[in-house]
């Protein structure tokens, strides 16, 4: 049982990641090698609309190659002139729609975070993350949960970036040795780790990577079983996440 996409044999593919920049250089090039390979892959990109941080960093690397990129923001963001920078507690235009040298990015604007993210998975085959904040962690769990009980079966890749991620796989591994998550779950996302020093972070090809990960996913078969088109009026409903 997978999503309703718009494209039902869409490439796209969604990255979550922050709106800040981080303070190791070796995040932004992180995410400029992902999207060079994303555009060179013929992969659109799926992001969460955002032109600074690494957000703009992996949009702007997509473009800079060629390829589709479609931001997904709701409203208010755009009505309030941009995301927050979490990281130095300013407002900075992050939801500018049409900025000089992002005419090219189809922009969905939607009401509410849900179904920013409801949206931003019915238009992709499979999620990437990147280092980020609460919201890139939330994204990257809630796409792990929606594997796990059914609602898709799409692949969920990190990218971890000077070990970034290292502490969700311990809380994974933690949730399995405690008794709350099935060993075989843990596949349910896989980790790049990148080389052993974390001093070639920097140059190493994170985008190459990542699409090889993608192309030779193989999911794990879920662990719960719902009937997720059903309502409770008895109806079927093709769009399971309710977001169209």
């Amino acid at each position: 049982m997978t999503f309703a996409n718009k494209d039902p044999e869409t490439r796209a593919v969604a990255v979550f990641c922050g709106s800040s920049t981080g303070n190791h250089a070796a995040f932004i090039k992180a995410a400029q090698s992902l999207g060079k390979a994303i555009a060179e892959a013929k992969r659109p990109l799926v992001y969460g609309g955002g032109a600074a941080g690494i957000m703009g960093a992996v949009s702007g690397s997509v473009l800079e190659a060629g390829g589709d990129v479609t931001g997904v923001t709701p409203f208010a963001m755009v009505a309030a002139g941009g995301e927050k920078d979490q990281s130095k507690g300013v407002h900075k235009p992050h939801i500018e729609l049409k900025a000089k040298g992002r005419e090219k990015v189809e922009t969905i604007v939607v009401n509410s975070m849900h179904e920013r993210k409801a949206e931003m998975a019915k238009r992709s085959c499979g999620f990437i993350g990147l280092p980020g904040g609460y919201g890139t962690f939330e994204e990257v769990l809630e796409v792990i949960c929606w594997s796990q009980v059914g609602i898709h079966s799409k692949p969920v890749i990190v990218l971890n970036v000077r070990g970034f991620y290292e502490p969700l796989r311990e809380l994974i591994r933690n949730g399995i040795r405690e008794g709350f998550i099935l060993p075989k779950n843990e596949q349910l996302v896989r980790f790049i780790d990148g080389p052993a020093d974390h001093a070639e972070h920097e140059t190493f090809d994170w985008g190459k990577a990542a699409m090889e990960a993608l192309d030779h996913w193989e999911g794990v078969p879920a662990s719960h079983f719902y009937n997720w088109h059903l309502r409770k009026d008895g109806k079927s409903e093709e769009d399971v996440m309710g977001a169209s």
